[in-house]
């Protein structure tokens, strides 16, 4: 596991030297064909996923940054509105950006934005999330294997109770393309092992929806008859731990996540949440960071996209795939802590203490 992330971040960081030491030999600088330095357009999707305002978003800056002193970084967020996300892409279109890296908040409903652009000559980087339209390249994580890792770990906890268990599904949001490969992924490990008491889309992944729906869902097949709980990510399974707890379930059942939030880190110590899923945000950044630049710049794509994505009209566009990493309190120490994304002091509140000790994370 641990290699895998090692491997992820040396090739990322031979790719970006690659793309670097091109781009001076290239142009003699950071400046784009026209002579000026490149504007790159940052495109996120919303602020109820903690990781895009904290994590993405200042490791982007400090990503292109690096690769071009001389860019210029024009940022939004859609705050999960599409209307608003395509505003932002027809300003940033008529500003005149050379690439934009696009986090898209419905795939589908940006495909024309996407075209738009490209017939302004401005390419466009799918990120995380593969949008429709002609996009140039694509940077994101092995969403089916996202899922089955999540369904993996689920089964894993539930122990004697499979098989003939009864689980609730959490999912995300239908209109994001990843949602559903995490859903099929999570479906190819669990089909014929549990049954699926109840099913339900999160518009927005949002933490209110989830709360509600696990209420519903208990209402529905009782407090003793959920065995786990496939939640798609940690902010869904936060809302789902916090309905199961006023509902007094007890003990809470296995619950999966996704994006190793810190409080997700701090209930899975704490015995309320069994898993997350961690994407090492740094090598995707880098990734995204240098195929941005290089989009800017005119460059081929090919030299830092070495993986291929399919496009739902069948088109084969440069990719980088990374490998995500199953996070469980035996873990964390070994993944996070050691990544730096969070320190020992962060995860471990006076509150957490005694969980800490017996995990051995103190």
């Amino acid at each position: 596991m641990k290699a895998r992330i090692r491997s992820a971040v040396l090739a990322l960081t031979a790719v970006s030297t690659a793309v670097a030491v091109g781009a001076c030999g290239a142009g003699g600088g950071s400046d784009s064909a026209e002579g000026d330095a490149p504007v790159i357009g940052v495109l996120l999707p919303d602020a109820t996923t903690a990781r895009w305002e904290t994590r993405d978003k200042p490791l982007l800056e400090k990503e292109i940054k690096e690769r071009c002193r001389d860019c210029t970084i024009e940022q939004a967020n859609a705050k999960g509105d599409v209307a608003m996300q395509q505003e932002q892409m027809n300003s940033m279109i008529t500003k005149g950006v050379d690439a934009i890296l696009l986090v898209a908040v419905d795939g589908r409903s940006l495909a024309a934005s996407v075209r738009k652009a490209v017939e302004a000559d401005v390419p466009v980087i799918a990120y995380d999330r593969l949008a429709e339209g002609p996009i140039s390249g694509h940077v994101s994580f092995d969403g089916e294997e996202v899922g089955r890792l999540q369904g993996t770990a689920l089964l894993k906890a539930m122990g004697d109770e499979v098989p003939g268990a009864q689980i609730v599904m959490m999912n995300g949001d239908p209109i994001d393309p990843n949602a559903v490969l995490f859903k099929k992924g999570a479906l190819s490990v669990l089909t014929g092992k549990v049954r699926i008491g109840k099913e339900y889309d999160t518009l927005q992944w949002r933490t209110e929806s989830a709360n509600l729906n696990m209420s519903a869902a208990i209402s529905a097949l009782g407090v003793d008859n959920i065995q786990g709980v496939y939640a798609a990510n940690d902010g869904l399974a936060a809302g789902s731990i916090a309905a199961l707890r006023a509902n007094k379930v007890d003990p809470v059942p296995p619950v999966t996540g996704q994006d190793a939030e810190l409080r997700a880190v701090q209930r899975i110590v704490d015995g309320e949440q069994y898993m997350t899923v961690y994407k090492p945000f740094e090598p995707e950044a880098a990734a995204g960071a240098a195929m941005a630049v290089a989009a800017a710049r005119g460059e081929n794509l090919e030299r830092v996209g070495k993986d291929e994505a399919t496009t739902r009209g069948g088109r084969r566009v440069p990719a980088v795939m990374l490998t995500p990493v199953s996070v469980t309190v035996g873990n964390i120490k070994d993944t996070l802590v050691k990544d730096g994304v969070y320190t020992i002091r962060q995860i471990c509140t006076p509150e957490l203490a005694a969980a800490c000790a017996a995990a051995g994370l103190t």
